[in-house]
């Protein structure tokens, strides 16, 4: 068994639970709040550009021309590509993209997130572990995407379709090649190289269920203390 089937056959427990928890359910069902969608959004904007310059991090740390153009395109689909699937939350909710986004900070667990992808890019030259703990990001969305679809769990009247749609499909190419990346390197790792890799899997496959999580719970910082209510 090759290495990135080992990975997501033990993150499977954790997708079942986010596909089941509230947000993706209140999706599946049509009935999310135009309040936990917005708030999404704001996090989400704000992530995807984070995301972008992450992989421009990893352009220094690669050989090959063919490395370097799929980096430099997936900065561009990070950065402009997926807002298609933003606009369709952005439609069902009935504001413009724009104006939504344009507020919004940095809550909590989107911080934690992004802040453990930072650190696997700088602290290692090896894009190994950057890799790992980036692939989740587009590997949750697309099972998320093809269950929903395959399972007939969302109907085809949910003005939210288009959104399991978009990402049963767009995360194929990219997850094809993160596979072969991440194949590639364990194989040249030792055991405890490679549980490092599996570590920053499991823990961003984590990540994302707690970032819908904090979505459907409209999270915020809480500073607690006087002058901090």
């Amino acid at each position: 068994m090759d290495f990135s089937k080992t990975l997501k056959m033990e993150a499977q427990p954790i997708i079942d639970a986010i596909y089941n928890d509230s947000f993706i359910q209140s999706l599946l069902k049509g009935n999310a709040s135009s309040s936990s969608i917005k708030h999404y959004l704001r996090a989400d904007a704000r992530y995807l550009n984070e995301f972008a310059k992450i992989y421009a991090l990893l352009i220094p740390k690669v050989n090959t021309k063919e490395e370097i153009q799929y980096l430099t395109e997936q900065i561009q689909f990070a950065s402009s590509g997926e807002v298609k699937a933003h606009h369709i939350l952005s439609d069902y909710v009935g504001e413009d993209y724009n104006d939504i986004i344009s507020t919004g900070e940095w809550y909590p667990t989107a911080d934690h997130y992004i802040k453990h992808m930072y650190y696997n890019a700088y602290a290692f030259d090896n894009i190994a572990y950057t890799l790992s703990a980036m692939a989740p990001c587009p590997y949750v969305y697309q099972q998320i995407g093809k269950r929903a679809i395959i399972e007939g769990d969302v109907a085809e009247e949910n003005p939210l379709k288009a959104w399991f749609d978009f990402y049963a499909t767009e995360m194929d190419e990219l997850m094809n090649h993160i596979d072969q990346w991440l194949n590639q390197y364990a194989e040249k790792f030792n055991q405890q190289n490679q549980d490092i890799l599996k570590r920053n899997f499991l823990q961003s496959t984590v990540h994302e269920r707690n970032f819908f999580e904090m979505a459907f719970s409209k999270e915020e910082w809480e500073f607690g203390g006087e002058g901090n209510e």
